[in-house]
Parts: structure tokens; sequence; C-alpha cells
């Protein structure tokens, strides 16, 4: 292994994919242990001490002191989560876990999500320690199990049984932000600063069982399907927060263009999908469960949507999908958690926008408000100020946004080696 961030990043990353922690939701994937180990190993080889946290036998996370744990500023957490999606390696066009190079891009399951931040982050540890280049701050590096199920085994474990691990923290940095997209011609990096808030409910249909044969006017199903329909052709309204208008604003300014908020965000491309939900509310039916033969009409019908709102909706918005759906469907919270959206200034955002401009000095810059949700939640708990910065500069055609929990996900080679770069620069300035 060579000893610079940027190449050790490429290898980091293809030991880590190669360690399944495929996380299904429930007990029955591998566990995150033997990637807490690796990251155990790599820390210990450069001197730094870590801990490994089960929440059960298996479900690891890791925690390491690191940086001026003596300096007055306050402390900074780092964190990346070891799990990952499962995938079906009949649908990829490489093994998903062989972490093979083609055509410049490391393919892998977690390639984006988020083992490359993992191996960004623990090359430059690693670079830095060598060279005695530890940063003049308090740093907590945190490697969490469990982020693909909503953390429970793992950050919001933590946070409830291990509080004390981050006395002192006020900002942390983490996934999904700091990578390009290309508006009117120039690359614009999105920061992370903002979560919509978590609403997964239960609907549940009641109707008047009986035979398949014969008429029935009150069955569960109807009822259900009907209150979907209704609930899928909702037009929630766009009400972009602070985060969205000042990234509406830098749409304005590279395009020349004006129009809706939906209508400025088209120029995302396929983005639109992720980076569009970032305005609205949104509702996605994503499970049934209804009858048990085929010539006998239930009486109860049930269906789960994911339900995702706006900071400072938190109030309105369960009231409101139960308004739509109608009386005759029940509408349960089945997991919640909070909307979060911080503020896009500050030295901790000035250092990613130095960074970014030191490896990229064209790069235009604004914040996002990310449609699904991170252990920024977790840490939300402990006041700790969140953002996303997970450095990549990107091909213009790459429907990056597609590769999170897709098939063949890929980082390009290049992408890791500039993220190296641009995070060592940041350690430079915080």
């Amino acid at each position: 292994m060579g000893h610079t961030p940027e190449t050790e990043a490429l290898e980091i990353c293809r030991d880590l994919i190669r360690i399944d922690t495929s996380n299904f939701g429930d007990d029955s994937g591998p566990g995150e242990r033997k990637a807490a180990e690796y990251v155990a190993a790599s820390l210990a080889e450069v001197g730094i001490d870590s801990e490994i946290f089960e929440s059960e036998p298996g479900r690891a996370s890791l925690v390491a002191r690191w940086g001026n744990q003596d300096s007055a500023k306050p402390g900074l957490l780092i964190h990346g989560h070891l799990d990952v999606v499962p995938a079906q390696s009949a649908d990829w066009q490489v093994d998903p876990f062989a972490a093979e190079v083609v055509d410049g891009y490391l393919f892998g399951r977690g390639a984006v999500d988020m083992k490359d931040f993992d191996a960004m982050l623990l090359s430059v540890v690693r670079a830095r320690q060598r060279a005695g280049a530890i940063p003049d701050r308090p740093i907590t590096l945190v490697f969490t199990a469990d982020e693909e199920a909503g953390g429970l085994k793992g950050a919001h474990w933590l946070v409830e049984h291990h509080r004390d691990l981050f006395e002192g923290c006020t900002e942390a940095i983490g996934e999904v932000g700091g990578f390009s997209t290309e508006i009117g011609g120039q690359r614009l990096y999105l920061i992370e600063t903002g979560e919509k808030g978590i609403a997964w409910m239960r609907l549940r249909a009641h109707g008047t069982a009986g035979h398949g044969s014969m008429r029935n006017t009150d069955s569960a199903i109807t009822h259900l399907a009907h209150g979907l329909v209704t609930l899928s052709e909702h037009e929630w309204p766009a009400e972009p927060g602070p985060s969205m208008r000042l990234l509406l604003d830098k749409v304005r300014e590279l395009t020349g263009s004006d129009g809706t908020p939906g209508e400025l965000l088209e120029h995302f491309g396929p983005a639109v999908r992720m980076i569009g939900a970032g305005i609205r509310n949104t509702t996605n039916a994503t499970m049934l469960e209804a009858g048990y033969k085929h010539n006998v009409i239930p009486g109860e019908a049930i269906a789960y949507v994911d339900g995702r709102y706006l900071p400072g909706h938190s109030d309105t918005f369960m009231p409101t999908i139960q308004e739509i759906v109608g009386d005759g469907i029940q509408v349960e919270p089945y997991i919640t958690d909070a909307a979060l959206e911080y503020a896009f200034e500050g030295d901790l955002v000035d250092a990613m926008t130095v960074a970014l401009h030191s490896q990229d000095p064209d790069a235009h810059i604004a914040p996002f408000l990310m449609s699904g949700g991170t252990d920024a939640k977790a840490w939300h708990k402990l006041d700790i100020t969140s953002y996303g910065f997970t450095p990549l500069r990107l091909p213009a055609d790459l429907d990056f946004t597609a590769l999170f929990h897709g098939v063949d996900e890929r980082v390009p080679v290049d992408a890791l080696e500039f993220g190296s770069k641009v995070f060592d620069e940041f350690l430079n300035l915080i």
C-alpha cells in the first residue's frame, strides 16, 4: 500500500467492500464486526487506539479519539457507517462484493453508500498520523452499525448507552454531500445541511369479510386501495426552506433562468428525484398486507407508507395524511424521526468551501436538504450540528443519485482520489 491518502483510499475501499456487511433490517445479516475490526487494525497500525461497542453480538460500532484532545476548540465528530443495503449479484455486471475496478470505476455495494467516505477518512487520518500532522482540535471518529435500518443498533444506541463518548462534540461531518453535479455547464457541489423527517406509517382499513363470489360493497382492500390512490395523487405544495432557497438562487445564477422551484430543479436532470424531494413533503406506499385465501374477502387490509416531511411540518404532516385518505382508514405512526436543518454558514462551512476550491478552483457550492435520513438524526439528540460532506468530483453524465442502494453501485477511482485530497485540506482548515 502506498502512503499517500489518495493511493490508500482505493485499497481501503476495496478491502471494506469485500467485507460483506449487508443489513437486511433484521438479525439475518453478517453484522459489522469484521469491518469494525478492519478499521481498528488500520488505526492501530499508525498508533491510534479505538474501542468497539456491540449493541448485539456482531452489531459493532467503533469509536476513536484523534486530534488534539487538549485543545480549547469544540469537538468535531467525523462519522461513517459500516453496513450496506443488500445486493442481488444476479442483477449486477460484476460481483457486488468483489470490489472490481472496471473502466475507471470501483464497483461494489457500499462504493458510494458509504465505504468510499470510510476509506477516504481512514486514508487521510493514517497519512496525517504518520506525518505527525494531527489537527489542533479534538476529533471523535465513529464508524457505526445499522445506519441502513435507522441506526437503532448503531448511532442511536451509542447516544442512548454511551453518551459520554460524544462529550464536547458540537459539530459533525458525515455522508451524502460534497458531490458534484453539472448545472449550466458548471460544476456545483452540494453540501447537505439538513434532512427531512421520517414518518413511516401503517394505514389500516376495515370492511366486511365474506365469500369472494358474492357482491361486497364494503371491502377493506378496496377502501385501502382507494385511499392509497388518493394519497399518491395528492399534490404536496412546494415549500422550500432556507437550504433549498439558497440552492434555487444558485441554479438561477448558473443558468440565467427562472421559474417555479420545480422547474428550476429540473436542471439537475435525473438527480431531481432526490434533489426535488427537498422542497415538498412526500409519501410512497411500499408494502401491502391483506387476505389469506383466494375466495375469502378479508375484513382488514394494511399498507405501509414511507412519509418524509419538511422541517417545521412535524405536527401537521400525519394529520394531513389522515385528512387525505379519509376517516375510513386509520393512519398509525410506525417509525418516526426528526427533521433537521442547519445554517449554511460558520467556520466548518467555510472550511468545506475552501477545501473544495483548493482542488477545483472553478467549483460552485450550495446547500441542499436531503430526502433521506442519516446518523445525523442520532447526533441531533446531543445538539450536534451535522453536515454531509463526502467530496467527490463526478462526471457530468453519471446518474449519481441512482447509485445509492442501486444496481452496479460504483464510484470513479479519480473521485476517490479527489475526495481524499479535499478532505486532507479540510482537516488543515478546521
